[in-house]
């Protein structure tokens, strides 16, 4: 089984930032790729970032500019820095695995459990 750990939400100021951590564990061959959504008070959940397994990373454009996402391979882990906060950018956020158990093994999806971030005007 997969665990995806998340930390760093919290309570921000409008212009602050915060810091958002994911972890991943478990009997992973391989990790294809590690995004961050979000899911804003009574909204449907949306992609944030992503980062692949080469490094590549794309955004929203609702957070160009202000966000960036980096990984540390050797720990399996992802981070979300995000920059110039915005009340608009108040949510659950969710890390989101994509996944190979085996070498043989297809794609698997994992979500983590979701971090509160609140961003005061």
């Amino acid at each position: 089984q997969v665990h995806l750990g998340e930390s760093g939400g919290g309570l921000g100021q409008a212009g602050g930032s915060l810091r958002l951590s994911c972890a991943a564990s478990g009997n992973i061959f391989r990790i294809n790729h590690m995004d961050w959504y979000r899911q804003p008070p009574g909204k449907q959940r949306e992609l944030v970032a992503t980062i692949t397994s080469g490094g590549s990373t794309n955004y929203a454009d609702f957070v160009k500019g202000r966000f960036t996402i980096s990984r540390d391979s050797a720990k399996s882990t992802i981070y979300l820095q995000m920059n110039s906060l915005k009340p608009e950018d108040t949510a659950v956020y969710y890390c989101f695995a994509g996944v190979r158990l085996t070498l043989v093994d297809g794609s698997r999806d994992y979500w983590g459990q979701g971090t509160q971030v609140t961003v005061s005007s």
